[in-house]
């Protein structure tokens, strides 16, 4: 019973963030003044995308016309708060020891994963919605007039994708904990692996934890400095790791391409919509941000301090007999991981248009298009290549931190 008490705070404590970090975000964003009390209907579609389901875009106008509609973007914000709370919730009952069986693990793993996907279905039932729209002065608003067709747009949660991504979402996220944490237990045949594994993932989720708490305080300072509070608190609310992420990758070299097209587009920073908008695809790099904004430079100086800082933290976390070109090659691999997670979860693809008896685009503006997403090949690899560096020089760098006689704490329980 303490397994499935604990596991049913966990899921509770984890939508019940992600709920209301979804709603300050959508609320900022002006979503509160939806008609037909859609409101709750929104929020339910965030967490639910935020749990890595799958929420579709829907239109039309009967038979007069047709949507071109779609939507792929994970609001990191509330997924990043129901992460650290689960994570938090799971963990906290395991600390302590040193080594537990499988099948406590399991236990105690099992109730969470059913528990959350029970909830997540109801979530994702409750994600529905479908919204009248105006389409001003042209033939498919006059038409609609007269025949009663007029166009609309909605949204339905996809039951069935949502469970096959969301259990990916939670397992990962059970793993990404244990790997993560230094004082929860594994399996006996599993400790020796914890100098390669833990220290590299610890330093590595700090990091991208630390580009999230300096975009909170850059974000705060251009809602203070530069108006437009509620827009940015939105954009902090609901997608603040998708900003601060992909800053981390171009400050190492990688690089993203994209395009905006019609009046959506990316809401903060405006950089970053004029480098996409236009009819072709765009490469987003810091060369091309330096040559709008010289200060996009200062991308490479933060990654370069915080990815040093990544190197020493996964030093000082490890036993003294490691070898800075261990260092190198866990911290190597770990950033890699991470920056391949990252710009799989950061892809954007947006797209509306509706179409009068199957020709043109006649949403008199209403159509638009935003798609972003990583060049995988360059990101990934300058992450390794970066990860290996700062892997080896914070091995030197923490020599005179570590302390006499220092060794894995859960190996040497193990031998006792």
């Amino acid at each position: 019973m303490g397994a499935l008490r604990d596991a049913f705070v966990a899921v509770l404590a984890a939508f019940a963030v992600m709920a209301a970090v979804a709603a300050a975000g959508l609320a900022c964003a002006g979503a509160g003044d939806l008609p037909g009390g859609a409101f709750p209907r929104v929020v339910a579609a965030v967490v639910v995308m935020a749990a890595g389901g799958s929420v579709e875009v829907t239109g039309g106008a009967g038979f007069l016309a047709g949507a071109d509609a779609s939507l792929s973007v994970l609001p990191l914000s509330v997924s990043l708060a129901g992460a650290l709370t689960a994570g938090f919730c799971f963990l906290r009952p395991l600390h302590n020891r040193a080594v537990a069986r499988p099948r406590e693990l399991l236990g105690r793993a099992v109730p969470l994963v059913v528990l959350w996907l029970l909830t997540l279905t109801g979530v994702t039932l409750l994600a529905r919605q479908t919204f009248a729209i105006s389409t001003g002065d042209n033939p498919l608003g006059e038409l609609g007039e007269l025949l009663d067709a007029s166009p609309t747009v909605g949204f339905e949660g996809d039951v069935a994708a949502t469970l096959l991504f969301g259990l990916l979402w939670i397992l990962g996220l059970l793993l990404v904990a244990l790997l993560v944490s230094r004082r929860a237990p594994l399996p006996a045949r599993l400790v020796r692996f914890h100098t390669a594994l833990r220290p590299a993932a610890f330093a590595t989720v700090a990091l991208l934890l630390a580009y999230v708490v300096i975009g909170i305080g850059v974000g705060i300072v251009v809602a203070v400095t530069q108006g437009h509070a509620a827009r940015t608190f939105a954009v902090l609310l609901l997608g603040l790791p998708n900003l601060a992420w992909l800053a981390l990758t171009l400050g190492f070299g990688g690089a993203w391409e994209g395009k905006v097209e019609g009046p959506f587009g990316l809401p903060m920073p405006q950089l970053l919509d004029q480098v996409l908008r236009g009819p072709d695809l765009s490469t987003i790099d810091v060369a091309s941000l330096a040559e709008r904004d010289a200060r996009a430079w200062w991308l490479v100086a933060v990654a370069a301090v915080l990815l040093l800082g990544a190197g020493v933290l996964t030093a000082v976390r490890s036993p003294a007999h490691v070898r800075p070109w261990q260092h190198a090659l866990h911290l190597g691999v770990a950033l890699a991981l991470a920056t391949l997670t990252v710009c799989l979860l950061a892809r954007i693809q947006a797209r509306f248009g509706l179409s009068l008896l199957g020709i043109g685009d006649v949403g008199g503006g209403l159509g638009g298009t935003v798609d972003l997403a990583a060049v995988l090949w360059r990101t990934v690899g300058l992450a390794l290549l970066w990860g290996a560096v700062a892997g080896f020089l914070g091995g030197f760098l923490a020599r005179p931190l570590y302390r006499p006689g220092r060794v894995d704490e859960p190996a040497a329980t193990v031998g006792r």
